[in-house]
C-alpha cells in the first residue's frame, strides 16, 4: 500500500495499452485547426474550458511566451493545443505511456516541450514562481493528500498566475461498480485505510483512488492562498452522472 502511486502509474499505463479515452493523443487535423483559431481543452470529461479563463495571458487568441505547466496532464491531448497556441509547455505526469504520447505528438508536429516524469505527492521539481498557468485536469483522485498539491501549485506559480483545475466529487465513489444506482460506500473513500476495499480496487481496475471533499478540493485551494474566481460543474458518462454532476472545474488566481 505504501507504493500506491507506483501501482497507479502502472495501472494507467495498462489502460492506455487497452485504449483508454484519456490516453489517446490528438490527431494532426486537430493540431492544425488550432492555428485557424479552432481549439478547445477540457479539465473535466465533457465541457470545454472557456477561452476567457486564460486571461490575462491569452492575447489575440494566442498564449505566446506563456510558461504553462500541465500537471498530471500527459496523454498528448491538452499540451499539443497549448504548444500550438505558442505557450512554453512543461508536462509532468507519472505514467510513462502518457508521457510517451506527449513525445509522439511533439515529434510529429515539430514543437518543443519539457517532459518530466514525477510523482505529484512529492515536492514538484520546479523553482518557486516558475509558471504563469497551471493546467490540472481530473487526476488528484489518484492521490491521498490534495492539500500538498494545492500548496505546491501556489509555490510554483508566479504572482498573478492562474490555476485551472478539474476535480471529481465524492459522488464518483458512492455507488457499486456493478449496480451504479446502489449506494454502497461511505465517504471518505480511501482504500489505504480499508484492506477489503483495497483488494477490491486491485481486482476491478488495478488503481488506488480516493474521494475528496469540497473542503479538500476548493477549501484546499483557498487555504493555500488562491482566490477562487470561477467554476462550473460537469458530468461524466457513468449512470450516476445522469442524476447529478460529479465533476467541478475551478479557476483560481495567485494574487500575492
Amino acid at each position: 500500500m505504501n507504493n500506491y502511486t507506483e501501482i497507479n502509474s502502472k495501472a494507467i499505463d495498462k489502460w492506455i495499452d487497452d485504449g483508454w479515452e484519456w490516453g489517446k493523443p490528438v490527431s494532426a487535423e486537430v493540431f492544425s485547426e488550432v492555428k485557424n483559431g479552432k481549439w478547445n481543452v477540457v479539465l473535466t470529461p465533457q465541457k470545454s474550458v472557456p477561452h476567457e479563463w486564460f486571461e490575462p495571458f491569452i492575447k489575440d487568441g494566442k498564449l505566446n511566451g506563456v510558461n504553462l505547466l500541465g500537471l498530471a496532464c500527459g496523454g498528448g491531448q491538452q499540451m499539443p493545443i497549448f504548444a500550438a497556441l505558442g505557450a512554453n509547455c512543461t508536462v509532468m505526469d507519472y505514467s510513462e505511456n502518457q508521457l510517451n504520447n506527449e513525445r509522439l505528438v511533439s515529434v510529429r508536429e515539430g514543437y518543443k516541450i519539457n517532459i518530466i516524469k514525477a510523482d505529484m505527492t512529492k515536492r514538484l521539481p520546479f523553482d518557486d514562481n516558475s509558471f504563469d498557468v497551471i493546467f490540472h485536469p481530473v487526476s488528484n483522485c489518484y492521490i491521498e493528500d490534495v492539500f500538498h498539491v494545492w500548496n505546491e501549485c501556489f509555490r510554483v506559480l508566479r504572482k498573478g498566475g492562474i490555476l485551472l483545475s478539474g476535480v471529481n466529487t465524492a459522488v464518483s465513489y458512492l455507488c457499486d461498480e456493478d449496480n451504479p444506482l446502489l449506494i454502497v460506500n461511505k465517504m471518505p473513500y480511501n482504500p489505504l485505510k480499508d484492506e477489503v476495499l483495497y483488494k477490491k480496487c486491485m481486482q476491478e481496475g488495478g488503481s488506488v483512488q480516493f474521494s475528496h471533499s469540497l473542503e479538500e478540493q476548493i477549501g484546499g485551494q483557498l487555504n493555500a492562498g488562491f482566490i477562487l474566481v470561477d467554476l462550473y460543474e460537469d458530468s461524466g458518462t457513468d449512470i450516476i452522472d445522469k442524476y447529478i454532476p460529479a465533476f467541478i472545474a475551478t479557476r483560481s488566481i495567485k494574487n500575492t
